[in-house]
């Protein structure tokens, strides 16, 4: 499932999340992935997520509450020549289980689009999981 995040502060942090769709195919994928924006095109507080359908991208969701992130940040500067190519690879590790055996811990993916920075991050079920989180 695709979720998109844009910050307003006048609003509680759950209400400025959106599901955007649910896909359950590359195809479906593909379609979607084409008719959004870039990430490098997002405006500063925005992030899109990609999570197993029935995870939402926070960590008060059950899925997530023991789960820990692998992060990858990026300087401002890498906007424009790297972050849309870490993203789509990202997303295509996880809609194609690239994690192999592992691909259960991960829950999903998030970039978040910053001023002082942009975030890639990993999210995975179960941080105590030393073998299935380091693998």
């Amino acid at each position: 499932a695709l979720w998109f995040f844009k910050n307003d502060k006048s609003k509680m942090w759950q209400a400025n999340l959106r599901l955007v769709t649910k896909f359950s195919t590359v195809e479906d994928f593909w379609a979607l992935y084409s008719h959004i924006p870039l990430p490098s095109k997002l405006t500063s507080g925005c992030d899109y997520s990609l999570f197993k359908d029935g995870i939402e991208p926070m960590w008060e969701d059950s899925q997530n509450k023991r789960g820990g992130r692998w992060l990858i940040t990026l300087a401002k500067q890498q906007r424009h020549t790297e972050l849309d190519r870490f993203w789509l690879e990202t997303l295509l590790c996880l809609i194609g289980e690239m994690f192999d055996e592992y691909s259960d811990e991960v829950c999903g993916a998030v970039i978040n689009i910053r001023a002082k920075g942009d975030k890639i991050a990993i999210w995975t079920r179960e941080a105590e999981n030393r073998e299935g989180v380091t693998h």
